[in-house]
């Protein structure tokens, strides 16, 4: 078998639990379950921070956004950083961007900010250049194209027309949408015609946004709609590799960026550490990835880089932060991290710590300019194991003070490593005395105990 093609289906703010192999009974993702069955399902999945531009940095680089220079909108990506497109091409690689990228300074993209992909038909903020039926994107040349169709379909088509015309080369694809992200100059989630009315018969609203509300209450028709054609697309996607001979050759991994929390977190979508808004849907198939089962280890999107790379047999530059789950994936046992880190630097400045059962964020005053604080205070403290939706805020409970004394460690032990040393102060939250919590000093340390004995992947 000749060298593997690569292709990343990337969605933009779709929650995990939009798929069925997540709980959502609705059936919006019949392909991506199927997928995730048949291939590997990375069921403990997360953006390393929720925000489209530093998210992406760290999709295209396998490092985290400070350490791009990409901590929030608006930055572009420095023309120098290595990313996984110059990496494929300097291996032999054709490599393909389309949709949206958000990386750059302006549309047209410059050339010099594209992240070194060959063949190009995008645009920086998807967003505005485009409307649901109204796909507005840039070909290499700066040329304006207009594709046919709704949103997803035109990209799904330009991504099958790049698979066609590319079938004696080895290449690396990588498919960007803008759904189920909301429209911005409307403020709504728009999917084809007549699906916001279908999912309006049978809606399942997530525990977190049946509790808080939000936005939800008219928006999640929409979105559940956008979902819903995502994943017929992405079936399309598939039926063109079979068609076209190139099913068993091609590495296909659907991610997105970051996830959806409706308002119910801060006054806009994302921009929270909470799952609504890091957690996201993903999986990977073809060769080396069949039958890889649910995978539980604690993956990021800054490992995406490295795993695609090692899948295709090419080192990954030292300087990536993320590491390859293939050896996990090959061995459920193999050693792994036994927690994972989030960054936030925009509306506030933030920053959590995930482990197989508990989340842990601090954050400090924002100020726009700075991809960090030096005083950050503690904010959440969550049980996942009995609290996957995050209601119940346990900061400064006296019982559970232990437990978020060891995170604190582990989430600065993290800070130090990614961000040059830093050591900043976290203050304690103020100490609040169980009324309903009625745990023993003894019952945390069991508790901690049993954690760590944990295997991340079973």
């Amino acid at each position: 078998m000749r060298t593997s093609n690569v292709i990343v289906f990337f969605t933009d703010q779709q929650r995990h639990d939009t798929t069925g192999v997540h709980g959502n009974p609705m059936g919006l993702t019949p392909n991506f379950d199927r997928l995730a069955r048949a291939g590997t399902h990375l069921y403990h999945s997360f953006t390393s921070q929720p925000l489209c531009g530093p998210a992406r940095s760290s999709m295209q680089t396998g490092r985290f956004a400070t350490q791009t220079g990409v901590f929030r909108n608006g930055i572009p990506l420095a023309d120098d950083a290595v990313t996984i497109a110059k990496t494929f091409a300097d291996n032999g690689y054709k490599t393909g961007y389309i949709g949206k990228w958000h990386l750059g300074g302006s549309d047209p993209v410059p050339k010099q900010e594209r992240g070194g992909y060959q063949s190009w038909l995008a645009a920086n903020l998807l967003e505005f250049t485009s409307d649901a039926y109204d796909t507005v994107v840039y070909d290499v040349d700066d040329q304006k194209k207009k594709l046919p169709g709704y949103r997803v379909d035109a990209l799904t088509d330009a991504a099958i027309r790049y698979c066609d015309d590319h079938q004696n080369d080895p290449f690396f694809l990588f498919v960007s949408f803008l759904e189920p992200h909301h429209q911005n100059h409307t403020d709504d989630y728009p999917p084809p015609d007549g699906y916001r009315e279908q999912m309006a018969a049978n809606i399942w609203t997530p525990p977190d946004l049946a509790t808080l509300k939000g936005t939800s209450t008219w928006h999640l028709g929409g979105y559940y709609g956008m979902v819903k054609r995502l994943d017929e697309a992405f079936g399309r996607l598939m039926d063109a590799l079979k068609s076209l001979d190139l099913l068993d050759n091609t590495i296909v991994m659907f991610t997105s960026d970051h996830a959806c929390h409706f308002k119910t977190r801060n006054n806009e979508y994302k921009r929270s550490c909470h799952e609504s808004a890091v957690r996201v849907p993903t999986l990977i198939t073809g060769p080396g990835f069949l039958a890889g089962g649910q995978v539980r280890a604690l993956f990021s999107t800054v490992d995406v880089a490295p795993t695609l790379l090692d899948a295709a047999g090419i080192a990954v530059p030292g300087d990536m932060t993320g590491k390859s789950i293939l050896p996990v994936i090959r061995d459920h046992r193999a050693p792994w991290r036994q927690d994972i880190f989030f960054q936030i630097s925009e509306t506030e400045t933030g920053r959590a710590l995930r482990t197989d059962r508990w989340k842990y964020g601090v954050t400090s005053d924002y100020d726009e300019d700075l991809p960090r604080s030096d005083v950050y205070r503690e904010s959440y403290l969550y049980d996942l194991a009995n609290d996957p939706y995050e209601m119940v805020n346990l900061v400064g409970m006296t019982p559970f003070r232990e437990t978020a004394d060891d995170l604190r460690k582990r989430l600065l032990a993290w800070i130090a490593e990614v961000e040059d040393g830093h050591q900043p102060e976290i203050r304690d939250a103020k100490p609040r005395f169980p009324r309903q919590h009625r745990l023993k000093p003894g019952d945390l340390i069991g508790a901690q105990d049993r954690e760590r004995d944990v295997d991340p992947i079973e």
